[in-house]
C-alpha cells in the first residue's frame, strides 16, 4: 500500500495517508497573542483545510490529542471543542499537559482521520 505524505519537508509532512487514514498536526499560525479560544478556533480552522485536501471532514475524525500548556485552559477548551463538533459526531480524544515548542503557543492538536477514497490505497 502506498504512504501518500502531502507538502513533505525535511522535518515533516502536512499530513500522512496509510490505508485510508490520515494523520496531522496543527497549532496556532496566524495569532500568537490569542488566548486559547482563539487559538484553537484557528487550529479547527486550519484543520478544516487539512481534511479538505484528504476528500474528508471533520465528521470523519477518528481521535485527536489535545496538547494543552495549562489545565486552567480546558473548560475554554472545550466551549470551543462543543460548539466545533454537531452533536455524536466527536472523535475519541486524548488531553495531556505538555510544554510545547513555542512558549507562545497555547495548545496544539494531533488528529487522526478517514481519508476519502482517493487516499484508500
Amino acid at each position: 500500500m502506498t504512504i501518500h505524505r502531502i507538502n513533505p519537508c525535511q522535518r515533516w509532512s502536512d499530513i500522512t495517508v496509510f490505508n485510508g487514514i490520515a494523520h496531522f498536526v496543527e497549532v496556532p499560525e496566524s495569532d500568537l497573542d490569542a488566548d486559547i479560544q482563539g487559538q484553537t478556533t484557528q487550529i479547527f480552522a486550519q484543520a478544516e483545510q487539512a481534511l479538505a485536501k484528504i476528500n474528508s471532514d471533520k465528521g470523519r475524525l477518528l481521535s485527536v490529542t489535545i496538547y494543552l500548556t495549562d489545565f486552567a485552559n480546558l473548560p475554554a477548551f472545550n466551549a470551543v471543542w462543543d460548539a466545533w463538533f454537531e452533536s455524536g459526531t466527536a472523535p475519541s480524544r486524548a488531553c495531556v499537559k505538555a510544554e510545547l515548542a513555542n512558549p507562545r503557543y497555547l495548545v496544539e492538536l494531533a488528529f487522526v482521520a478517514a481519508a476519502g477514497d482517493d487516499y484508500a490505497s
